[in-house]
């Protein structure tokens, strides 16, 4: 059987496992009509906006070439920029938004990053500002831009697959759509500020879900995959909720599985300042 083949049969089993999701995405109907920029909205506000804000506990599995195992767990919360021309929900069901976004992310275990607290505040028109709490220090670090594609607190990851990477950085193009997916080559504008020369993504076309993400180097070899394992329906939208990082050069892979996951939280902007580095909101954190 073919890669290509056992992914199709993998998503499509994974997405029959929740009905809502024909409900949720009817409207997806003439899907091949759609253009580049529409595609990619879409599937941005899919894994970045679902909801006006939303929250998640977090349980990463890192394992190296040896098959040695570290565990991290975490919280998220999200909060997004309100347009003042739309209602709450007309936000969160605008597929054209993309707006400003705040990402907090507390860990509580294991014992060496415990207390760490992660803060992005993401921006259209500039680079995002990043910072890390360091408890052991009692020390705010800010996060350069040029650090954002670089290890996430050890794991597969990187910083911004976790706050998302901005869609004006790249230029899209639709290069083969399929039964049941749109296929992406995208290429970074500024090739200088990243390690990658582009990256494929593979778009469930009801969902828009991204179930997988091919990223090659300058020699054109892949050398980092992401995979969709997992797919919820939570609160009408469809949701990843175990998903896998692997680095092709080193044999390791770090695999993220989310529960607890809310929508439409209510969480303040005010969470999301150096305030809460130092003394969180245990609110939002169970």
């Amino acid at each position: 059987m073919t890669k290509k083949i056992a992914l199709t049969i993998f998503i499509s089993t994974l997405l029959l496992s929740y009905g809502t999701v024909v409900a949720e995405t009817e409207k997806t109907a003439a899907a091949e009509t759609l253009s580049v920029d529409e595609i990619v909205n879409k599937t941005n506000r899919v894994a970045y906006y679902l909801g006006i804000d939303g929250s998640a506990r977090v349980k990463m599995t890192i394992t190296d070439s040896q098959d040695r195992q570290r565990n991290r767990e975490l919280t998220i919360l999200r909060w997004d920029q309100p347009n003042p021309d739309l209602s709450k929900e007309e936000q969160s069901e605008d597929d054209g938004y993309c707006g400003g976004q705040k990402t907090y992310a507390f860990f509580h275990r294991p014992a060496d990053v415990s207390k760490t607290v992660f803060l992005v505040w993401k921006y259209l028109d500039k680079d995002d500002d990043r910072w890390m709490y360091l408890p052991a220090l009692d020390l705010v670090k800010r996060i350069s831009s040029t650090d954002k594609r670089t290890s996430f607190v050890g794991s597969n990851f990187f910083y911004e697959d976790v706050s998302g990477r901005n869609i004006n950085d790249d230029v899209h193009e639709l290069i083969e759509i399929t039964d049941d997916y749109f296929v992406l080559k995208n290429t970074p504008k500024n090739p200088k500020l990243v390690e990658f020369a582009y990256f494929k993504i593979w778009i469930h076309r009801q969902s828009f879900i991204v179930v997988k993400t091919d990223y090659y180097d300058k020699n054109n070899k892949k050398y980092r995959t992401f995979e969709a394992l997992n797919v919820e329906t939570i609160q009408g939208h469809p949701t990843v909720t175990k998903a896998k990082m692997t680095d092709l050069r080193t044999g390791g892979h770090t695999v993220a599985e989310y529960s607890n996951i809310k929508y439409d939280v209510g969480i303040p902007e005010s969470i999301f300042t150096e305030r809460y580095l130092r003394k969180p909101a245990r609110k939002y954190l169970k």
